[in-house]
């Protein structure tokens, strides 16, 4: 089945809208043109690969969309969906229960969520060869799908647009803001890019390895012999991946996590002071077999694609979009996704980084402070390595606190920031920022659209 691109649809009115009046979705309601708008459409990004996104118009009661930035935003795994996890669980006007979400950040951008890669949540490939199996390929299908969006979409070429990311979200981020710089300065996309933020992102996984046996130790969630187990690990890790030997790399670091499971009594890897719940032998059963990757998952994909959330996508969701294929269900497909990517998962994209702050890109690096999986350690390691010329300048600064209203005594946060690059340190917030500490997540989007 072949999809040809439709963008330039006008939808139904928005669910948001439709829930603050009271009404049910098969009324008529005259909405304005840019307060509460949505669009949302499929694109044909190669051949058997449709990628899926989803833009809301910001919503500020002083301000026009046309005064606000845009906002991409994307959601790791690989195989998490932005339209879903991204909006209804962290910075989208509802949250999942379809209630009016506070922090939501549409009060201060518009919000472009995409399924990516191909596979993703409504993202959909109609053969088992045309899913991405490397970040050149993830990249170039964005460009695919943001040329078409801006050609469409030409109120937006001009207001300033950022992408901003959550942990393998971040490593394709890099990748693609690069290859966006280059479209731009090549004159094939026009748009206004203004910077890209890396959040717990997966920028260097040996580095993040490599922390967590010292990470866990200083937290007392590790003694003496869990350290040395699993310091043991990381450093075969790191050797596989100076060897370039990136699947073996993929299954030490399922050993990594494995062994830490088992010293630590489950620690949660995505808020070291909660714990992972107990997978179910059922569950376990049905759980695709090849081991280290079904193990790695389970861990770090299916809680993206949960069971509450499938249920609302691909029922209210589904039947409001309208255009999402019979055969496509969401979410069904992420499994693929991350099996394509295994080849890439360890490798790093320090170098893009160091690119995009030599070609002038703004680049916002921003992390939980009870994370694990790519914990604050790990993230301070990779950008020491930079070789950016500035970087020793930016490291002689200090951090500076932030704080979540003006009044407030607490600290919420800290950051640091010279020329193109800054670096936050959010506290008390584990791998996704905006869920656990919405206020100051959105006084960070503020801060680095410049808004503030």
């Amino acid at each position: 089945m072949e999809l040809a691109p439709r963008n330039c649809r006008f939808p139904p009115p928005p669910l948001l809208l439709l829930l603050l009046l009271g009404l049910s979705t098969g009324a008529i309601v005259n909405w304005p043109t840019e307060e509460g708008k949505e669009v949302w459409d499929y694109v044909t990004v190669r051949k058997d690969a449709h990628m899926f996104w989803w833009l809301y118009y910001a919503t500020n009661p002083c301000k026009n969309f046309s005064e606000l930035p845009l906002v991409m935003w994307l959601q790791g795994g690989p195989g998490g969906s932005s339209t879903g996890f991204g909006n209804f669980e962290e910075i989208g006007p509802l949250d999942s229960d379809l209630k009016p979400r506070r922090t939501t950040w549409l009060q201060s951008a518009s919000l472009l969520f995409v399924d990516n890669p191909v596979g993703t949540g409504f993202s959909y490939v109609d053969k088992d060869d045309a899913y991405a199996k490397d970040l050149a390929t993830v990249a170039s299908d964005m460009m695919v799908l943001l040329k078409t969006f801006f050609d469409c979409h030409k109120e937006f070429q001009t207001i300033p647009f950022y992408i901003f990311s959550e942990s393998y979200g971040g490593k394709m981020a890099a990748g693609i803001a690069l290859e966006l710089h280059k479209a731009i300065q090549q004159g094939t996309i026009k748009c206004n890019f203004s910077g890209v933020a890396l959040g717990d992102s997966w920028i260097s996984p040996v580095d993040s390895v490599l922390s967590w046996g010292p990470y866990l130790y200083s937290v007392s969630l590790l003694d003496d012999q869990g350290l040395a187990e699993v310091s043991q690990v990381a450093e075969e890790v790191l050797d596989a991946v100076n060897k370039g030997l990136y699947k073996e790399a993929t299954q030490l670091w399922g050993q990594a996590e494995v062994i830490i499971e088992q010293n630590t009594d489950g620690v949660n890897f995505y808020n070291i002071l909660t714990k992972n719940a107990p997978m179910s032998p059922m569950k376990s059963s049905l759980e695709f077999t090849q081991s280290h990757l079904g193990h790695l998952y389970h861990r770090h994909v299916r809680h993206l694609n949960q069971d509450s959330l499938s249920q609302l996508m691909n029922g209210p969701i589904r039947k409001k979009l309208g255009i999402i294929p019979e055969d496509c269900s969401w979410g069904g497909q992420a499994k693929n996704v991350f099996l394509n990517m295994e080849g890439d998962f360890m490798k790093p994209v320090i170098s893009i980084v160091d690119e995009l702050l030599e070609a002038g890109v703004n680049v916002t690096v921003y992390n939980g402070q009870l994370d694990l999986i790519v914990d604050t350690m790990g993230q301070e390691a990779w950008v020491r390595k930079l070789k950016w010329t500035e970087l020793p300048k930016f490291n002689q600064l200090k951090w500076k606190p932030l704080y979540s209203e003006a009044k407030s005594s607490e600290t919420s946060a800290f950051v640091k920031r010279h020329e193109n690059l800054a670096f936050y340190w959010i506290l008390r917030a584990g791998h996704m920022v905006p869920s656990d500490q919405g206020d100051i997540a959105l006084k960070m989007m503020r801060l680095v659209t410049q808004q503030e």
